[in-house]
């Protein structure tokens, strides 16, 4: 019987226990990669996921030809609103109006959410059955409007000649509250004037035609019918106490949902205020040609107002004094309080 041999095999097991640990090692760290791979990967598209599921939101932004609204029309056309409302996965459908009653009814019909009105239409629309809010004050501006006659007229030179005058301007619009003022300060009542109701377009047809001793409005265009040699400024803004207040002006359901939304309107309307003595001529003439003014027109209008957005209590009283005014004479039944309409939550420069 041959001896058994007695064979060692503890290197081989030594070996494969190396062996063994090794690949562990090696598979933990495997493991491990795959695993923050698949985290980030996961997170990524998580996050990619809750950025597509996030709902489109939409802004209808009303806006009209006015001098006081240059800023928005330097935002709109920078891009500046639409850029910043992008970040947000929301989007503007820009509307445009004539005047500021048709934005009114365009408001309060919920055909549009937010709109840059006069002080006439920003009471009226506050004052509405549908809940509105003051957001903003987009500019204001006393000598932005003016009672002017033709330049021939040898006999209106101030308001202290309006005693058996013709005056024509826009029935319940700001023009008729610094017809009012004028008058009080004059001591002459409407009894002792004609006054004549006209739409803004027809203003410098009258004036040609000289059917009227006097018309009052607003910029532009006071500024196009001076230029074009037809007229002269018989009394400003400024020499009463009209203030010439304009409003941002949202609806409440809106502001409700989107406040975020309205904050960066608000946010980018600033900086077009902060910026338009630095834009580029393309620019400038994009903008006055809205107006259908010039650049140097332009230029000269804008420093008739106070471009801002926050909402001062000389704002509030101004608005406060337009809605009396429309109590006075019958198209409002009792005067809002302004103040209870208002909303700085939006716009802040702390």
């Amino acid at each position: 019987m041959k001896n058994k041999r007695n064979i060692d095999f503890s290197p081989f097991f030594t070996k494969m226990r190396y062996i063994c640990t090794m690949n562990k090692k090696k598979i933990l760290s495997l493991f491990m990669v795959v695993s923050v791979f698949c985290t980030l990967f996961l997170g990524c598209t998580k996050q990619k996921r809750i950025a597509q599921e996030e709902p489109q939101r939409t802004v209808r932004i009303a806006i009209q030809p006015s001098a006081a609204f240059m800023p928005l029309y330097i935002a709109r056309y920078a891009g500046f609103i639409d850029e910043a409302l992008a970040q947000k996965n929301a989007s503007v459908i820009w509307q445009d109006f004539e005047s500021g009653p048709p934005i009114q009814d365009s408001l309060i019909a919920d055909l549009s959410d937010l709109g840059v009105i006069g002080d006439v239409p920003s009471v009226l629309t506050l004052a509405a059955p549908v809940p509105m809010k003051l957001v903003g004050i987009p500019a204001s501006g006393s000598n932005a409007y003016a009672m002017l006659a033709r330049t021939d007229n040898a006999k209106l030179n101030t308001y202290k000649d309006l005693k058996g005058a013709c005056v024509a301007t826009i029935v319940g619009s700001t023009g008729h509250n610094f017809t009012k003022k004028l008058l009080e300060k004059a001591g002459v009542s409407f009894d002792e004037i004609s006054f004549i109701g006209i739409s803004a377009t027809d203003a410098e047809l009258h004036l040609q035609i000289g059917n009227v001793d006097a018309v009052v409005i607003w910029e532009p265009n006071i500024t196009r019918f001076i230029d074009k040699g037809l007229a002269k400024i018989v009394a400003q803004g400024d020499e009463t106490d009209l203030r010439g207040t304009n409003g941002f002006i949202v609806r409440e359901e809106f502001l409700r949902d989107n406040a975020d939304i309205v904050s960066t309107i608000l946010q980018q309307y600033d900086c077009a205020v902060q910026a338009f003595d630095s834009l580029d001529e393309a620019l400038l003439k994009k903008v006055a040609s809205e107006l259908k003014i010039t650049v140097e027109q332009m230029q000269r209008i804008a420093k008739k107002y106070q471009f801002s957005v926050e909402i001062t209590q000389a704002d509030i009283d101004s608005l406060q004094d337009t809605a009396n005014f429309l109590v006075s004479i019958g198209t409002l039944s009792q005067s809002p309080h302004i103040a209870d309409y208002v909303d700085t939550s939006c716009f802040s420069r702390n």
